[in-house]
C-alpha cells in the first residue's frame, strides 16, 4: 500500500493545474478531482477567514479514518496538498520540497504560461523520483 495516496496543485484562483494519483485503490476520474481541488480551495479560504487567530494561512491538516490530507500554501497563494495515508510523516518537508521542484522545474520554464496546467517533463520526472524516494524512506522506518 502507497503512503502518498495523490498530490494536487491549485492555482491561486482554485483551478487544479496538476494531478497525479499514486494510489492504486480508488482512483477518481477528472471530475472528481477537479471536484476535491475546487471544494478544498474554499475550505481553505473560509477557514481562514473563520480562525479566532488573527494570520491564520488556513487549513495545513486534515484527518479523516481512511486518510490524512496535508497542504501547503505559497506566498503567491499557489496550493499543494497531498492525500495519504492516516499517520504519514514528513508531509510538510515533502510539500516543500515538491514546492522547490515546482519553481525549479515549471516556474522557469520559458514556455510556462502562469495559472496555467503543469505540463512539463522534467517537473514529473523530478516529482516521481522524490516521492518514490519519499517512500523508500518511509518503508526504512
Amino acid at each position: 500500500m502507497a503512503a502518498i495516496y495523490s498530490l494536487y496543485i491549485i492555482n491561486k484562483s482554485g483551478g487544479l493545474i496538476y494531478y497525479k494519483d499514486y494510489g492504486s485503490a480508488g482512483r477518481m476520474d477528472t471530475n472528481d478531482s477537479l471536484r476535491v481541488a475546487s471544494l478544498w480551495h474554499s475550505m481553505h479560504a473560509i477557514s481562514q477567514q473563520l480562525s479566532p487567530v488573527s494570520g491564520c494561512s488556513g487549513i495545513e491538516l486534515l484527518q479523516a479514518d481512511t486518510f490524512d490530507l496535508h497542504c501547503f500554501q505559497s506566498l503567491t497563494g499557489t496550493k499543494f496538498f497531498v492525500v495519504c495515508e492516516p499517520g504519514t510523516q514528513h508531509m510538510e518537508s515533502l510539500l516543500k520540497f515538491i514546492y522547490e521542484l515546482y519553481t525549479d522545474y515549471v516556474l522557469k520554464n520559458p514556455f510556462y504560461e502562469m495559472e496555467m496546467p503543469i505540463r512539463c517533463e522534467l517537473f514529473d520526472i523530478n516529482l516521481s523520483q522524490a516521492v518514490q524516494k519519499d517512500r523508500v524512506a518511509l518503508l526504512g522506518r
